[in-house]
């Protein structure tokens, strides 16, 4: 009998573990693949390092969930911060995405029409008291007394004014400003596409702020790819006495008075507490009776949802880069996919551990809508985005040394996620921050994280979600 199970070793999964072990629990970790991370983690091709996923670390500022994480934990990164996050190419022009707020808004008048410095300003605190607000109230969705008790204790009235922005769009609020400019709305919603995975109208602004000011926090590199933030982590529950177990998928679940017993194709566990950090999608299809008729109704659908064409290339540079990532806003949809943008990551020229002989290490991804019923040609649009990057100077054609692609199949096959799809569940306008997943499944001693559940995509929301699954667990019964 173990402490705890965890289902998944996503950053979800992992924040709640190492979380459980600073409450004395011992947790199983249970991985379907043979490395960790699920999709922020790396993986070795032809001598070269690959991201297989997050290619963006944010959250090492103060409030931020990550930044919890490690404090909590004592868990220490190596990282290399970066001087300028991010740069976008969009009609012929670059614009540079600097963390200062000051320099981003007159980067930002350079570039669109319009008096946009009430909006960035706006953004940003938005942006700040989302992250406050993220590790103050744990106990956010609430669905029991405890949930209550604790968020009336904390709360504070300037908090609920802010919390307004989660009834209303970021395109509300952009007209509310008077920012029609049509290249500056194509920027937003291809900025906000990344980072929320929907577009301005149905990104609600409490979020929509937090996902557009995530590049005037501190943005981070981490020599060796992102399985370096995943193995510290490992390390940490390793020395709390916890485990991990690779290369065993989950087949079923059932629950009895003694707790809960996993199912795995080859061997059976057994634990008083589960928590699951794989999507709701694949656990509402498998065996099982851990979860809540109306968690049911909760669950997204594939045309609701994206996966994800990659490419990785590996090349010898002719020139130094500025910023590591690039979003590409494209002139006209890109083949196959329909994607209005691609997005770059460029490993670091001071890594050594990714490439043979110096050469640089680029991701290149965009969103595949509806993976279930939608196939691609990966020739197509390896070709399209190589083009791309030819004309943009990122690289010449001679210069490739590697490529490989994958898209919704291949991600399936890696992660194991329900037809592949990835980046976690979209914002909806419609379902409000209250409304998404919460981690409880059953009322009892079975918790949900992950990026399927509150508050959602990327690193820290992930993040989040796994810390909300340990306090919940911790408040419920321990």
């Amino acid at each position: 009998m173990k402490d705890v199970i965890v289902i998944g070793s996503g950053m979800g999964a992992l924040s709640a573990a190492a979380m459980l072990c600073t409450k004395g629990l011992k947790p199983l970790i249970i991985e379907q693949n043979w490395q960790p991370g699920g999709c922020t983690s790396s993986y070795w091709r032809k001598g070269y390092v690959f991201e297989s996923g997050a290619t963006t670390l944010v959250g090492l500022d103060e409030h931020m969930p990550l930044r919890f994480l490690l404090d909590q934990t004592g868990i220490e990164l190596k990282t290399r911060k970066l001087e300028l996050p991010m740069q976008i190419h969009l009609a012929g022009k670059v614009i540079n995405r600097y963390q200062d707020l000051t320099k981003w808004k007159a980067e930002a008048a350079r570039h669109f029409v319009g008096n946009q410095d009430e909006f960035w300003d706006q953004a940003y605190a938005i942006s700040q008291f989302v992250w406050k607000s993220s590790t103050k109230y744990l106990h956010f969705p609430p669905n029991k007394l405890v949930d209550w008790i604790n968020l009336i204790k904390k709360a504070n009235p300037l908090d609920v004014v802010k919390a307004k922005y989660s009834l209303k769009s970021t395109t509300s609020i952009l007209n509310k400003h008077q920012l029609n400019d049509p290249g500056f709305r194509k920027f937003v919603n291809e900025q906000l596409l990344i980072t929320a995975q929907n577009h301005a109208d149905e990104v609600n602004h409490l979020f929509g702020a937090a996902a557009l000011c995530y590049t005037n926090y501190g943005n981070y590199y981490i020599d060796g790819g992102l399985l370096n933030l995943v193995n510290p982590i490992i390390d940490f529950i390793q020395s709390k006495g916890g485990e991990i177990i690779f290369r065993e998928e989950v087949k079923s679940i059932s629950k009895s008075k003694a707790g809960y017993q996993i199912q795995t194709k080859t061997n059976q566990y057994k634990a008083p507490y589960l928590i699951s950090g794989i999507p709701l999608n694949n656990l509402l299809s498998m065996d099982q009776d851990c979860i809540l008729p109306g968690k049911t109704d909760k669950e997204l659908k594939s045309e609701q949802l994206y996966s994800a064409f990659q490419m990785g290339i590996a090349f010898r540079s002719h020139r130094e880069f500025e910023s590591l990532h690039h979003q590409i806003h494209l002139e006209t949809p890109l083949i196959e996919s329909g994607s209005n943008s691609i997005f770059l990551s460029l490993s670091h020229p001071k890594d050594e551990t990714r490439a043979k002989d110096g050469a640089t290490v680029a991701s290149i991804s965009t969103h595949i809508k509806d993976p279930l019923n939608t196939q691609v040609d990966s020739s197509k649009i390896e070709k399209a985005i190589v083009n791309t990057l030819i004309r943009h100077d990122f690289l010449k054609e001679e210069q490739i040394l590697f490529s490989h692609s994958s898209g919704p199949k291949s991600w399936n096959k890696w992660t194991g996620r329900a037809f592949g799809f990835v980046g976690g569940y979209p914002q909806y306008l419609s379902i409000k921050p209250w409304q998404m997943v919460e981690a409880r499944l059953d009322n009892d001693k079975a918790y949900q994280c992950g990026d399927t559940s509150y508050p959602g995509q990327g690193i820290p929301g992930a993040t989040l979600s796994g810390i909300i699954a340990a306090q919940k667990l911790a408040s419920d019964w321990l």
